[in-house]
């Protein structure tokens, strides 16, 4: 079992239901439990700031997924709550990032572990450090 955290983030389409739902999703993912989940935090727009509030939230996981299937059980959790791939820091209906997966450090065409940019954004680190103060990143 790996244990593995995910950011979650919404600014459309009912952006509190959104998270929460997507929390329940996490817990249902295949050889995937939700062991904590952070509070929920409103944050600002990062990098295209025409558009509305954030809701965030991070989720701690224990699973037998390989990171990249765990990405893509993230993604089609995505896609069923409409998410559109427009432009980078477009708006969204549900963005799942996974930001952590035990201490792998990986990059590859489709992932890098840990999440590169998560260092430089509150709206991961006040969430991550809720659930897991002693976090140690790789």
């Amino acid at each position: 079992m790996t244990v593995a955290f995910v950011g979650l983030g919404s600014n459309l389409d009912n952006p509190v239901r959104q998270v929460e739902s997507a929390l329940g999703e996490l817990d249902t993912l295949p050889q995937t439990r939700l062991l904590k989940r952070s509070s929920l935090y409103r944050t600002a727009p990062v990098g295209y700031a025409d558009q509305p509030d954030f809701i965030n939230a991070v989720a701690q996981l224990e699973t037998e997924l390989a990171a990249e299937r765990l990405l893509e059980e993230l993604q089609a959790i995505e896609s069923r709550h409409g998410r559109v791939r427009t432009f980078p820091n477009a708006p969204r209906t549900l963005d799942l990032d996974l930001l952590l997966f035990g201490e792998v450090v990986l990059r590859s065409e489709r992932l890098t572990l840990p999440h590169p940019r998560m260092h430089e954004r509150s709206f991961v680190l006040d969430p991550l450090r809720e659930i897991a103060p002693d976090l140690k990143i790789p």
